[in-house]
Protein backbone atom coordinates (compact mmCIF):
# COMPACT_ATOMS: atom_id res chain seq x y z
CA UNK A 1 0.00 0.00 0.00
CA UNK A 2 1.28 3.51 -0.94
CA UNK A 3 2.41 5.54 2.05
CA UNK A 4 0.08 8.55 2.59
CA UNK A 5 3.03 10.95 2.68
CA UNK A 6 4.28 9.62 -0.69
CA UNK A 7 0.81 9.91 -2.18
CA UNK A 8 0.58 13.53 -1.01
CA UNK A 9 3.97 14.27 -2.61
CA UNK A 10 2.90 12.66 -5.90
CA UNK A 11 -0.33 14.65 -5.98
CA UNK A 12 1.61 17.85 -5.26
CA UNK A 13 4.02 17.17 -8.14
CA UNK A 14 1.11 16.41 -10.49
CA UNK A 15 -0.51 19.68 -9.42
CA UNK A 16 2.65 21.65 -10.17
CA UNK A 17 3.05 20.04 -13.58
CA UNK A 18 -0.60 20.63 -14.43
CA UNK A 19 -0.32 24.26 -13.34
CA UNK A 20 2.72 24.76 -15.57
CA UNK A 21 0.89 23.23 -18.53
CA UNK A 22 -2.17 25.38 -17.95
CA UNK A 23 -0.04 28.50 -17.50
CA UNK A 24 1.89 27.74 -20.70
CA UNK A 25 -1.29 27.08 -22.65
CA UNK A 26 -2.90 30.29 -21.46
CA UNK A 27 0.15 32.49 -21.08
CA UNK A 28 -1.96 35.35 -22.42
CA UNK A 29 -5.66 35.84 -23.05
CA UNK A 30 -8.50 38.33 -22.85
CA UNK A 31 -7.03 40.72 -25.38
CA UNK A 32 -3.51 40.65 -23.91
CA UNK A 33 -1.72 38.48 -26.49
CA UNK A 34 0.77 40.40 -28.61
CA UNK A 35 1.93 39.94 -32.19
CA UNK A 36 3.36 36.43 -32.55
CA UNK A 37 1.92 35.07 -29.29
CA UNK A 38 0.06 31.77 -29.30
CA UNK A 39 -3.70 32.13 -29.03
CA UNK A 40 -6.92 30.18 -29.15
CA UNK A 41 -9.31 32.85 -30.50
CA UNK A 42 -9.39 36.45 -31.72
CA UNK A 43 -10.51 37.50 -28.24
CA UNK A 44 -7.06 36.55 -26.89
CA UNK A 45 -5.27 39.04 -29.17
CA UNK A 46 -4.70 42.75 -28.77
CA UNK A 47 -6.67 45.23 -30.88
CA UNK A 48 -5.69 45.07 -34.54
CA UNK A 49 -4.61 41.42 -34.34
CA UNK A 50 -6.41 38.18 -35.20
CA UNK A 51 -5.77 34.62 -34.09
CA UNK A 52 -4.91 32.68 -37.26
CA UNK A 53 -2.90 29.68 -38.39
CA UNK A 54 -0.03 29.52 -40.86
CA UNK A 55 1.32 26.00 -41.16
CA UNK A 56 4.19 27.17 -43.35
CA UNK A 57 5.65 29.25 -40.52
CA UNK A 58 4.39 27.95 -37.16
CA UNK A 59 2.26 25.29 -35.46
CA UNK A 60 -1.15 26.09 -34.07
CA UNK A 61 -2.47 29.65 -34.11
CA UNK A 62 -0.81 32.95 -33.31
CA UNK A 63 -1.79 36.58 -33.14
CA UNK A 64 -1.02 38.29 -36.46
CA UNK A 65 -1.87 41.71 -37.86
CA UNK A 66 -5.37 42.09 -39.25
CA UNK A 67 -5.85 45.85 -39.52
CA UNK A 68 -4.16 48.71 -41.31
CA UNK A 69 -2.50 51.92 -40.17
CA UNK A 70 -4.45 55.05 -41.08
CA UNK A 71 -1.89 56.65 -43.36
CA UNK A 72 -3.82 59.94 -43.56
CA UNK A 73 -3.25 60.58 -39.84
CA UNK A 74 0.51 60.01 -39.75
CA UNK A 75 1.67 63.42 -40.93
CA UNK A 76 0.03 66.82 -40.48
CA UNK A 77 0.39 67.81 -44.10
CA UNK A 78 -2.00 66.24 -46.59
CA UNK A 79 -0.36 64.88 -49.74
CA UNK A 80 -1.73 64.07 -53.21
CA UNK A 81 -3.75 60.86 -53.44
CA UNK A 82 -0.97 59.20 -55.45
CA UNK A 83 1.44 59.69 -52.55
CA UNK A 84 -0.29 57.05 -50.43
CA UNK A 85 -0.53 53.24 -50.54
CA UNK A 86 -3.60 51.13 -49.80
CA UNK A 87 -4.38 47.52 -48.88
CA UNK A 88 -6.31 46.03 -51.80
CA UNK A 89 -8.29 42.79 -51.86
CA UNK A 90 -8.35 40.67 -54.99
CA UNK A 91 -11.89 39.47 -55.80
CA UNK A 92 -13.18 41.20 -52.66
CA UNK A 93 -16.71 39.92 -53.30
CA UNK A 94 -15.64 36.25 -53.38
CA UNK A 95 -15.54 35.74 -49.64
CA UNK A 96 -16.47 33.04 -47.17
CA UNK A 97 -19.17 35.12 -45.50
CA UNK A 98 -21.16 35.63 -48.67
CA UNK A 99 -24.31 33.47 -48.41
CA UNK A 100 -25.59 31.43 -51.32
CA UNK A 101 -27.93 33.39 -53.56
CA UNK A 102 -28.39 30.89 -56.40
CA UNK A 103 -28.70 27.67 -54.41
CA UNK A 104 -25.30 26.34 -55.44
CA UNK A 105 -21.74 27.59 -55.67
CA UNK A 106 -18.88 25.46 -56.97
CA UNK A 107 -16.13 28.04 -57.26
CA UNK A 108 -13.26 29.19 -55.08
CA UNK A 109 -13.21 32.11 -52.67
CA UNK A 110 -10.41 34.67 -52.33
CA UNK A 111 -11.15 36.31 -48.98
CA UNK A 112 -12.51 35.32 -45.59
CA UNK A 113 -14.31 38.50 -44.52
CA UNK A 114 -17.33 40.30 -45.86
CA UNK A 115 -16.70 43.51 -47.77
CA UNK A 116 -17.86 45.47 -44.72
CA UNK A 117 -15.32 43.74 -42.48
CA UNK A 118 -12.60 44.25 -45.08
CA UNK A 119 -13.27 47.98 -45.08
CA UNK A 120 -13.45 48.15 -41.29
CA UNK A 121 -10.03 46.46 -41.08
CA UNK A 122 -8.43 49.09 -43.30
CA UNK A 123 -8.82 47.68 -46.80
CA UNK A 124 -9.25 50.72 -49.02
CA UNK A 125 -9.38 49.28 -52.53
CA UNK A 126 -11.68 46.53 -53.79
CA UNK A 127 -11.42 44.45 -56.95
CA UNK A 128 -14.87 43.52 -58.23
CA UNK A 129 -15.87 41.49 -61.31
CA UNK A 130 -19.17 42.74 -62.78
CA UNK A 131 -21.41 40.63 -65.06
CA UNK A 132 -24.86 40.80 -66.56
CA UNK A 133 -26.73 37.84 -65.08
CA UNK A 134 -30.37 37.02 -64.44
CA UNK A 135 -31.43 40.43 -65.73
CA UNK A 136 -29.24 42.33 -63.29
CA UNK A 137 -25.60 43.16 -62.47
CA UNK A 138 -23.86 40.50 -60.39
CA UNK A 139 -20.42 40.00 -58.89
CA UNK A 140 -19.21 36.69 -60.17
CA UNK A 141 -16.33 34.45 -61.17
CA UNK A 142 -16.15 33.65 -64.85
CA UNK A 143 -16.62 30.26 -66.44
CA UNK A 144 -16.35 30.32 -70.21
CA UNK A 145 -16.47 34.11 -70.06
CA UNK A 146 -19.91 34.15 -68.43
CA UNK A 147 -21.51 34.15 -65.01
CA UNK A 148 -23.39 31.02 -63.89
CA UNK A 149 -25.37 29.91 -60.86
CA UNK A 150 -22.37 27.96 -59.61
CA UNK A 151 -19.93 30.91 -59.93
CA UNK A 152 -22.20 33.79 -58.84
CA UNK A 153 -21.79 35.50 -55.48
CA UNK A 154 -23.95 38.57 -55.01
CA UNK A 155 -25.92 41.34 -56.68
CA UNK A 156 -23.52 44.20 -57.31
CA UNK A 157 -25.86 46.75 -55.74
CA UNK A 158 -25.78 44.94 -52.39
CA UNK A 159 -21.99 45.10 -52.22
CA UNK A 160 -22.00 48.72 -53.38
CA UNK A 161 -24.45 49.53 -50.60
CA UNK A 162 -21.92 48.15 -48.12
CA UNK A 163 -19.38 50.58 -49.57
CA UNK A 164 -21.91 53.42 -49.28
CA UNK A 165 -22.60 52.58 -45.64
CA UNK A 166 -18.88 52.61 -44.88
CA UNK A 167 -18.28 55.96 -46.59
CA UNK A 168 -21.31 57.44 -44.83
CA UNK A 169 -20.05 56.29 -41.43
CA UNK A 170 -16.42 57.29 -42.11
CA UNK A 171 -16.39 60.79 -43.63
CA UNK A 172 -12.59 61.03 -43.76
CA UNK A 173 -11.98 57.83 -45.72
CA UNK A 174 -11.48 57.22 -49.46
CA UNK A 175 -12.32 53.95 -51.22
CA UNK A 176 -11.12 52.87 -54.67
CA UNK A 177 -12.91 50.29 -56.84
CA UNK A 178 -11.27 48.38 -59.70
CA UNK A 179 -13.96 46.85 -61.91
CA UNK A 180 -13.14 43.92 -64.15
CA UNK A 181 -16.10 44.85 -66.28
CA UNK A 182 -18.08 42.37 -68.40
CA UNK A 183 -21.21 44.53 -68.63
CA UNK A 184 -22.02 45.39 -72.25
CA UNK A 185 -25.48 46.95 -72.04
CA UNK A 186 -25.10 50.75 -72.00
CA UNK A 187 -25.72 52.70 -68.78
CA UNK A 188 -26.82 49.77 -66.60
CA UNK A 189 -23.57 49.79 -64.60
CA UNK A 190 -23.73 53.51 -63.91
CA UNK A 191 -27.38 53.05 -62.87
CA UNK A 192 -26.30 50.54 -60.21
CA UNK A 193 -23.99 53.18 -58.74
CA UNK A 194 -26.83 55.70 -58.77
CA UNK A 195 -29.25 53.26 -57.13
CA UNK A 196 -26.69 52.36 -54.44
CA UNK A 197 -26.36 55.98 -53.34
CA UNK A 198 -22.66 56.17 -54.21
CA UNK A 199 -22.85 58.98 -56.77
CA UNK A 200 -22.71 61.61 -54.02
CA UNK A 201 -19.13 60.44 -53.30
CA UNK A 202 -18.06 60.15 -56.94
CA UNK A 203 -14.63 61.45 -57.92
CA UNK A 204 -15.16 62.81 -61.45
CA UNK A 205 -13.08 61.76 -64.42
CA UNK A 206 -12.59 65.44 -65.28
CA UNK A 207 -10.55 65.87 -62.08
CA UNK A 208 -8.29 62.89 -62.70
CA UNK A 209 -4.79 63.97 -63.78
CA UNK A 210 -3.22 62.85 -67.03
CA UNK A 211 0.41 62.82 -68.16
CA UNK A 212 1.76 61.76 -64.77
CA UNK A 213 0.62 64.77 -62.80
CA UNK A 214 -0.22 64.57 -59.11
CA UNK A 215 -3.75 63.82 -58.01
CA UNK A 216 -5.58 66.33 -55.78
CA UNK A 217 -4.63 66.54 -52.12
CA UNK A 218 -6.42 63.97 -49.99
CA UNK A 219 -7.76 66.74 -47.73
CA UNK A 220 -9.39 68.39 -50.74
CA UNK A 221 -10.93 65.12 -51.93
CA UNK A 222 -12.39 64.69 -48.45
CA UNK A 223 -13.56 68.31 -48.18
CA UNK A 224 -15.32 68.00 -51.55
CA UNK A 225 -16.78 64.62 -50.54
CA UNK A 226 -15.23 63.09 -53.66
CA UNK A 227 -14.20 59.96 -51.78
CA UNK A 228 -15.03 57.17 -54.21
CA UNK A 229 -12.55 56.53 -57.03
CA UNK A 230 -13.81 54.05 -59.62
CA UNK A 231 -11.95 52.47 -62.55
CA UNK A 232 -13.36 50.18 -65.24
CA UNK A 233 -11.61 47.84 -67.65
CA UNK A 234 -13.97 48.92 -70.47
CA UNK A 235 -12.57 51.86 -72.39
CA UNK A 236 -15.87 53.01 -73.86
CA UNK A 237 -17.44 53.69 -70.47
CA UNK A 238 -15.21 56.64 -69.71
CA UNK A 239 -16.84 58.63 -72.48
CA UNK A 240 -20.35 57.16 -72.29
CA UNK A 241 -20.87 56.74 -68.52
CA UNK A 242 -18.17 58.81 -66.85
CA UNK A 243 -16.38 55.78 -65.34
CA UNK A 244 -12.62 56.17 -65.65
CA UNK A 245 -10.81 53.75 -67.96
CA UNK A 246 -8.22 52.18 -65.69
CA UNK A 247 -5.34 52.06 -68.15
CA UNK A 248 -5.44 55.82 -68.70
CA UNK A 249 -4.40 56.35 -65.09
CA UNK A 250 -2.90 53.16 -63.64
CA UNK A 251 -0.05 50.79 -64.48
CA UNK A 252 -0.41 47.24 -63.23
CA UNK A 253 1.83 44.19 -63.14
CA UNK A 254 0.93 40.70 -64.34
CA UNK A 255 -1.52 38.88 -62.07
CA UNK A 256 -1.78 35.21 -61.08
CA UNK A 257 0.82 32.49 -61.52
CA UNK A 258 2.36 34.23 -64.53
CA UNK A 259 3.25 37.17 -62.31
CA UNK A 260 4.71 35.14 -59.47
CA UNK A 261 8.31 34.76 -60.62
CA UNK A 262 10.97 35.81 -58.15
CA UNK A 263 12.96 38.82 -59.26
CA UNK A 264 10.53 39.67 -62.07
CA UNK A 265 7.77 42.27 -62.29
CA UNK A 266 6.28 42.71 -65.76
CA UNK A 267 3.16 44.62 -66.78
CA UNK A 268 -0.09 42.85 -67.60
CA UNK A 269 -1.09 42.95 -71.25
CA UNK A 270 -3.67 45.74 -70.95
CA UNK A 271 -1.39 48.01 -68.98
CA UNK A 272 1.27 50.41 -70.20
CA UNK A 273 4.82 49.46 -69.12
CA UNK A 274 5.26 49.83 -65.38
CA UNK A 275 7.81 52.61 -65.85
CA UNK A 276 5.36 54.72 -67.91
CA UNK A 277 5.20 57.80 -65.72
CA UNK A 278 2.35 59.34 -67.65
CA UNK A 279 0.19 57.18 -65.36
CA UNK A 280 0.31 58.42 -61.77
CA UNK A 281 -0.85 55.28 -59.96
CA UNK A 282 0.89 51.90 -59.59
CA UNK A 283 -1.03 48.72 -58.76
CA UNK A 284 0.90 45.59 -57.79
CA UNK A 285 -0.81 42.19 -57.86
CA UNK A 286 0.69 39.51 -55.64
CA UNK A 287 -1.38 36.34 -55.66
CA UNK A 288 -1.48 32.95 -57.34
CA UNK A 289 -4.22 31.98 -59.77
CA UNK A 290 -5.83 29.51 -57.35
CA UNK A 291 -6.08 30.73 -53.74
CA UNK A 292 -5.01 28.23 -51.08
CA UNK A 293 -5.50 29.71 -47.63
CA UNK A 294 -2.51 28.12 -45.91
CA UNK A 295 -0.13 28.67 -48.82
CA UNK A 296 -1.06 32.35 -48.94
CA UNK A 297 0.71 32.95 -45.61
CA UNK A 298 4.15 32.84 -47.17
CA UNK A 299 3.00 34.83 -50.22
CA UNK A 300 1.77 37.64 -47.98
CA UNK A 301 4.95 37.81 -45.91
CA UNK A 302 8.59 37.93 -47.03
CA UNK A 303 7.75 37.19 -50.65
CA UNK A 304 5.44 40.20 -50.77
CA UNK A 305 8.12 42.56 -49.47
CA UNK A 306 10.57 41.16 -52.00
CA UNK A 307 8.05 41.60 -54.84
CA UNK A 308 7.42 45.23 -53.87
CA UNK A 309 11.15 45.94 -53.96
CA UNK A 310 11.44 44.32 -57.39
CA UNK A 311 8.43 46.20 -58.76
CA UNK A 312 9.78 49.46 -57.35
CA UNK A 313 12.75 49.19 -59.67
CA UNK A 314 10.69 48.04 -62.64
CA UNK A 315 8.24 50.92 -62.12
CA UNK A 316 10.86 53.60 -62.58
CA UNK A 317 11.71 53.76 -58.87
CA UNK A 318 8.09 54.31 -57.91
CA UNK A 319 6.52 52.60 -54.92
CA UNK A 320 3.15 50.91 -55.34
CA UNK A 321 -0.07 52.71 -54.44
CA UNK A 322 -2.22 49.56 -54.36
CA UNK A 323 -1.20 46.07 -53.23
CA UNK A 324 -3.70 43.36 -54.20
CA UNK A 325 -3.66 40.02 -52.36
CA UNK A 326 -5.79 36.98 -51.60
CA UNK A 327 -6.78 36.25 -47.98
CA UNK A 328 -5.52 39.63 -46.88
CA UNK A 329 -5.23 38.72 -43.17
CA UNK A 330 -3.19 35.56 -43.68
CA UNK A 331 0.55 35.92 -43.08
CA UNK A 332 3.43 34.94 -40.83
CA UNK A 333 2.98 38.10 -38.77
CA UNK A 334 2.77 41.61 -40.20
CA UNK A 335 1.68 40.58 -43.68
CA UNK A 336 0.18 42.98 -46.19
CA UNK A 337 -0.33 45.56 -43.43
CA UNK A 338 3.39 45.68 -42.71
CA UNK A 339 4.08 45.85 -46.45
CA UNK A 340 1.73 48.82 -46.89
CA UNK A 341 3.30 50.49 -43.83
CA UNK A 342 6.61 50.23 -45.67
CA UNK A 343 5.12 51.68 -48.86
CA UNK A 344 3.53 54.57 -47.02
CA UNK A 345 6.76 55.18 -45.15
CA UNK A 346 8.63 55.43 -48.43
CA UNK A 347 5.95 57.55 -50.09
CA UNK A 348 5.49 59.96 -47.17
CA UNK A 349 9.03 60.43 -45.87
CA UNK A 350 11.47 57.96 -47.42
CA UNK A 351 11.45 55.59 -44.40
CA UNK A 352 10.84 51.84 -44.34
CA UNK A 353 7.96 52.21 -41.86
CA UNK A 354 5.24 54.83 -41.93
CA UNK A 355 5.43 55.12 -38.14
CA UNK A 356 8.90 56.66 -38.57
CA UNK A 357 7.36 59.56 -40.49
CA UNK A 358 7.31 62.60 -38.22
CA UNK A 359 7.29 66.29 -39.10
CA UNK A 360 10.60 66.99 -40.77
CA UNK A 361 11.50 63.32 -41.20
CA UNK A 362 13.31 62.23 -44.36
CA UNK A 363 15.31 59.36 -45.80
CA UNK A 364 18.38 60.94 -44.19
CA UNK A 365 16.68 60.84 -40.80
CA UNK A 366 15.74 57.19 -41.30
CA UNK A 367 19.31 56.28 -42.27
CA UNK A 368 20.59 57.94 -39.11
CA UNK A 369 18.10 56.04 -36.97
CA UNK A 370 19.15 52.72 -38.52
CA UNK A 371 22.78 53.44 -37.67
CA UNK A 372 22.08 54.02 -33.98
Amino acid sequence: MEHPRNMTLILFVVFLISSDVITAAFACSNGQCKLGDECSSDADCQTGLSCLSCSEAFEGSRCIRSSATNQFQITKNSLPFNRYAFVTTHNSFANEEEPLHTGIRLTFVNQEDSVTKQLNNGVRALMLDTYEFKGDIWLCHSFGGKCHDFTAFWLAIDTLKQVESFLSANPSEIVTLFLEDYVDTPNVLSKVFQDSGLMKYWFPVSSMPRNGQDWPLVKDMIANNQRLVVFTSKQSKQESEGIAYQWNYVVENQYGDDGEHSGQCSNRAESAPLDDKTKSLVLINHFHSIPFKELVCEDNSGRLLSMLDTCHGTSGNRWANFVAVNYYKRSEGGGVFQAVDKLNGQLLCGCDDVHSCKPGSSSTTCSALKGQ
